[in-house]
């Protein structure tokens, strides 16, 4: 005789099956390259992509939500949770957690962004059903406990220690802090001292009910898999935690965010005793969905993104000033960074940035020629499918597309946008972005008047 417990249970199953709909987003050749999504009930979006032709798998969960959803007195919370994941589940200790996966050979880690966080696993094909329950496990299950937070507490610690101790790293954090001031993007994804010891157990818990809900979660998969069998195991990992029990829940679409607070024209300087002063100068970016990120990545290449570019030929081979300099963009849901690091004697930084600031400002007034673009072009085309020749890279490429565009782009998509940038957009996102006045942030042993001087740099 059947139980009304198991009626209810086989009932629900079935709905889950009849909910699932799952669409073919990108279709490859012979099946490689082919990328698929099924909604699971729940809003649990499942995207995949076969890669026949290698024997390892990487599976991820991407949760939107990063260090711009938290409030100040929650500062750091977003990494803090990412932390106490790995700490154990109702089915797992913590060292079960890291056993399971180091007995197959695979590898675990998880990372914390502005705007998102990823969890993820890389093993071979056959232990992909391990890894998924593992991986699944720790999203649903975990204990969060008041131990697990007050242990944890120490190595977060510990992490904001080192990122201080290396000022390259640590520039980073105070220009974002230089260009959005005391809001969620100018404040640095691990916390502060302060908010880190603030935080509790009970307040971790709500953070993580309210945002690792199905809607927000993007579960990604790639290599040699099949995407029926993915959906499968994950269906039933999220299941066992009842975690799909709203057949009327709908995907969360990409964030649009806020418009940020900008800055132009600030000086930030941190005073320490290092053997190196380390300068970001920058300005505004561009958002990630900009139809005119192709045309700035082409922009950042040319100018910084290589032993050929404007910045390193001018700052490092020509004159031996530094030996890293290098521009970046960084893209948000409404807005973005375009930054330009070098690390030199404090007795040279004022020459560093007069060369770094009139390349800018020459090629936000002349363009840029017709050869470098072209090759720019080139370059970052090469390094952008050299940059997804392994599973976790292709993992991530889908994760993300998912999370941040609700959409999919082939390479070769990419590719053609890429190669479609004309020289005039080149050119005329030059004169937008780089015709900003720009701020600067500086770490290094720098005497009074030489601080004094830096605002020479953004005058």
């Amino acid at each position: 005789m059947t139980s009304r417990s198991s009626q209810a249970t086989a009932r629900t199953s079935s709905e889950a099956r009849a909910v699932a709909r799952t669409q073919t987003l990108l279709k490859g050749k012979d099946g490689i390259g082919t990328v698929r999504r099924t909604t699971l009930p729940g809003g649990l979006r499942v995207v995949t992509e076969t890669l026949p032709s290698v024997r390892s798998a990487t599976f991820g969960i991407w949760a939107n939500v990063g260090s711009r959803d938290e409030t100040p007195s929650l500062g750091g919370a977003t990494h803090y949770l990412e932390h106490l994941l790995f700490k154990g589940t109702r089915k797992r200790s913590a060292l079960d957690i890291s056993a399971a996966i180091d007995a197959v050979g695979g590898e675990m880690n998880a990372f914390t962004a502005k705007e998102y966080t990823c969890y993820y696993a890389r093993v071979l094909d056959t232990d992909l059903p391990l890894a998924i329950d593992v991986v699944c496990d720790m999203l649903t299950g975990s204990l969060i406990l008041q131990d697990d937070v007050d242990a944890e507490r120490g190595v977060i610690l510990e992490e904001i220690a080192m990122t201080e101790d290396d000022p390259g790293d640590c520039v980073h954090d105070l220009f974002a802090h230089t260009m959005f001031g005391d809001t969620p993007l100018g404040r640095p994804v691990l916390g502060t001292v302060d908010t880190v010891n603030a935080l509790t157990a009970d307040r971790v818990r709500r953070f993580y009910k309210k945002h690792y809900d199905p809607t927000h979660l993007v579960v990604a998969a790639a290599g040699n898999i099949d995407h029926a069998t993915v959906v499968r195991h994950v269906r039933r990992a999220f299941d066992k935690a009842g975690a799909l029990s709203r057949t009327d829940a709908v995907p969360t679409p990409p964030r649009d965010g806020s418009r940020a607070l900008r800055t132009a024209g600030k000086v930030d300087v941190i005073s320490r005793r290092t053997e190196q002063a380390h300068v970001v100068l920058g300005m505004p970016g561009l958002a990630r969905t900009d139809e005119r990120r192709w045309a700035l990545g082409v922009l950042n290449t040319a100018l910084g993104g290589g032993m050929s570019s404007r910045l390193f030929q001018e700052v490092r081979e020509k004159r031996g000033l530094a030996y890293s300099v290098y521009s970046y963009t960084s893209g948000f849901a409404d807005t973005g960074l375009f930054g330009v690091y070098a690390g030199c004697r404090p007795s040279q930084v004022h020459d560093v940035l007069k060369i770094c600031r009139d390349e800018l400002d020459r090629v936000a007034s002349d363009g840029l020629p017709d050869e470098e673009i072209e090759r720019a072009i080139g370059q970052l085309s090469g390094s952008t499918v050299l940059g997804l020749e392994d599973t976790g890279a292709l993992m991530n490429r889908i994760g993300k597309s998912e999370l941040c565009w609700g959409s999919q782009m082939s390479v070769d998509e990419m590719l053609a946008r890429i190669s479609a940038v004309t020289p005039d957009e080149v050119r005329a996102v030059a004169g937008e972005v780089l015709g900003q006045r720009p701020s600067l942030s500086v770490i290094g042993p720098l005497k009074d008047k030489q601080a004094d001087r830096l605002h020479e740099a953004v005058s």
